[in-house]
């Protein structure tokens, strides 16, 4: 009885990873079966509408400059644009924001400086602090450290004039230092995955298309008319989305206008951003679920919401294989199935990161070769994610816990030493403590349980890796 109990819960495993591996999968296979624009390029408005610029900061010294002047370029009517730099920043950053508040001021642009002494509601509250007195009609949203382009306005502007029901258009995130490091390479794929490919099939299919917290501009009406920005999750950008469908908005995604932003050269920051994120996504799902299964949405629309909210839940599963490998190993190897009887969930994250890369750059071969750092890099970050699902579907609210950037875009631009680099988290030694663990796992299975082998040698690769680097970073930083 034992035994098969054990055997039940990994193939129960195995069938759950599976799940998201046909789901990533069939987004894939519609995003090539549909290659038409679900938005095709509209023609410039008679009139152009207004637009507030909000760009949210805290604690930001090195990129908000850079945000800013980039802000400032924007081509749009200046009779039209206004700009609020949010801050909540608790050191020098609000006092270099000022300066080039007043810098810009005296050059004739709309843009004033909105400081909070409280982060209540954290970048939630800051959005809606500033929509109280924001005068535009639509809303356009910039995180510290991206960089828009002076037409990005009048490129996504038409469509929103075009569909009074199009309550929110977000662009394509494109990336400022991709090739700095493997780790900014393999971030480069991931977004690029869930932007080319995802976003566009969602898009294009009539799903569920998700605002993505930057390089986006909304419908004053249709923020109000789903309620606002909430603070409750960490994730104001995936509730808002959400809350917008379910009363019957269209959000929107056009690939073709890309924002360039700044990704992490710290495994210590990617950590905290996918901390963040897993945790806002299943608080979102809590908070949301109930309301989405009762929208009036197409069923399959609904069925693929549910699992885009719950797709933080695979990184609990794979760290739960992991364990549940031991008392397999124990009572041996029976009636274990095969793993090529689940391949799909092998291939579709594959797949989805291979054609995005294929359809969106000449040199792709060169790029895809990071797809196996990205794969460790998933496996390793497991234990940091499962921790913000489990938080999350216990009710607790955890700090908002920002992404820190550096400016950095060249292989010369430096991060050590700078403030907001991190130091190692304490779960690097439990990443290093699993990377131990399914090595003696490995060795044991490949005795007595052949077929666990590969699994836990994915584990040992990827905590392996993940957890040294944090420790590497840290003390090449000074940090320990």
């Amino acid at each position: 009885m034992m035994n098969t109990f054990w055997v039940t819960l990994y193939i129960l495993g195995l069938l759950g990873l599976g799940v998201f591996g046909l789901h990533a999968l069939i987004l894939t296979l519609l995003f090539l079966i549909q290659r038409q624009p679900a938005l095709p390029a509209r023609s410039a408005p008679d009139i152009w509408p207004a637009v507030t610029v909000q760009l949210p900061i805290f604690n930001e010294q090195h990129v908000v400059k850079r945000l800013i002047d980039a802000v400032c370029a924007l081509d749009y009517p200046g009779e039209a644009l206004s700009i609020q730099v949010l801050d909540d920043s608790t050191d020098e950053t609000t006092d270099l924001i000022r300066q080039q508040v007043v810098r810009q001021q005296r050059r004739g642009i709309n843009i004033e400086l909105l400081h909070r002494r409280e982060r209540t509601g954290y970048k939630g509250g800051a959005l809606a602090a500033g929509l109280r007195s924001a005068p535009g009609e639509l809303i356009a949203i910039f995180d510290a450290d991206f960089v828009p382009q002076p037409d990005f306005l009048k490129r996504v502007v038409p469509y929103l004039v075009d569909d009074p029901r199009l309550g929110m258009v977000q662009a394509r995130w494109g990336h400022l230092n991709a090739e700095y490091s493997p780790l900014t390479r393999a971030q480069a794929l991931s977004l690029d995955g869930q932007f080319v490919v995802v976003q566009t099939a969602r898009c294009r299919w009539g799903l569920l298309v998700k605002f993505n917290g930057s390089a986006g501009v909304w419908r004053r009406q249709c923020i109000e008319d789903a309620g606002g920005w909430e603070g409750d999750t960490l994730t104001e950008d995936l509730d808002l989305s959400f809350r917008a469908q379910i009363k019957g908005w269209r959000l929107a995604f056009v690939p073709d206008v890309v924002v360039p932003a700044e990704l992490t050269p710290e495994i210590a920051a990617l950590k905290r951003q996918q901390y963040r994120w897993a945790h806002g996504s299943v608080r979102v799902l809590l908070k949301l679920g109930g309301q989405l299964w009762r929208a009036p949405l197409p069923l399959l629309t609904r069925l693929e919401g549910f699992v885009h909210l719950s797709a933080y839940l695979a990184n609990l599963i794979g760290l739960f294989l992991v364990v549940v490998c031991t008392p397999i190993l124990i009572i041996g190897d029976i009636g274990l199935p095969s793993l090529p009887w689940f391949s799909l969930m092998g291939v579709g994250a594959p797949a989805l990161f291979f054609f995005s890369q294929w359809a969106t750059y000449p040199d792709w071969k060169r790029r895809i070769i990071y797809v196996p750092v990205l794969a460790l890099l998933g496996v390793g970050l497991a234990f940091n994610t499962t921790l913000a699902v489990l938080t999350a579907l216990r009710g607790r609210a955890t700090p908002f816990a920002r992404t820190p950037k550096f400016h950095l875009e060249t292989h010369r631009d430096a991060w050590l030493g700078k403030v907001y680099s991190l130091p190692a988290h304490w779960t690097v030694m439990v990443e290093l403590a699993l990377a131990i663990f399914a090595a003696v796992m490995m060795v044991v299975a490949i005795v007595l349980a052949s077929r666990l082998a590969s699994v836990l040698a994915l584990a040992l690769l990827g905590y392996g890796l993940v957890g040294c680097l944090g420790l590497y970073q840290a003390k090449i930083n000074g940090n320990h």
